[in-house]
């Protein structure tokens, strides 16, 4: 497999008669985002929107409202019903005239908060990408994403690169090492667990071989 026989693959779903969204899944710091870019930079025609599972995570307000704000990033801590709602609506909006463009939300990660309207999908978009962590998890309302979808590729790096990437991004972000080292072992990994079950529903594994070979995103 190569990231160009993934690019004919998605660009072939953007070909179809109606708006493509196509989920990019795996553990935390398991190259999600990285993939993204690789493929955001090679469709060159397809006019492609990029839309993250992130920008769904409870504000901190909300997680110490509900005493979550020490599991941030478990699937109990984001707003899955509004994700389900946009997933359906940007496959509704591409043939709704009244819909020149749909707003969706990001995650600042140098905040850690999620910012409303932050994403602008125009209806020109024939491909969304949609990356996160429970993509294919299939307890309570995460097990309506899914459907959503038109395929889910799992991304399954070397399990020592994928701890070391998401080690170093929480120290990027302004966790100490020690911290992050603790973060990583209490939070991340139970979810990286939850996650690496849910690998057989994927219409496609991206190896760790290929996704070693693309640079990291920003």
């Amino acid at each position: 497999m190569t990231i160009e026989e993934l690019v004919a693959r998605a660009a072939a779903l953007a070909a179809g008669p109606r708006r493509a969204i196509l989920g990019i899944t795996g553990s935390p710091g398991a190259g999600k985002s990285t993939l993204v870019a690789a493929l955001l930079a090679r469709l060159g025609d397809v006019c492609v929107a990029h839309v993250p599972m992130d920008g769904f995570h409870l504000a901190d307000v909300a997680l110490e409202s509900i005493g979550r704000r020490d599991a941030k990033g478990a699937p109990d801590t984001f707003d899955v019903g509004g994700y389900v709602a946009l997933l359906r609506r940007l496959r509704a909006a591409a043939a709704d005239p009244a819909e020149d463009v749909v707003y969706a939300p990001a995650f600042e990660r140098d905040l850690e908060q999620p910012i409303a309207g932050a994403i602008a999908v125009p209806r020109e978009a024939r491909l969304v990408l949609t990356e996160g962590n429970y993509l294919l998890l299939d307890e309570g309302r995460w097990a309506e994403v899914r459907p959503e979808l038109d395929e889910v590729w799992f991304c399954d790096p070397r399990p020592d690169v994928r701890l070391a990437q998401l080690t170093a991004r929480h120290v990027a972000f302004g966790k100490e090492p020690a911290r992050a080292a603790a973060w990583v072992a209490a939070v991340d990994e139970p979810n990286a667990a939850m996650v690496e079950r849910t690998r057989d529903r994927a219409h496609l594994i991206v190896p760790a071989v290929l996704l070693q070979s693309l640079p990291a995103a920003d």
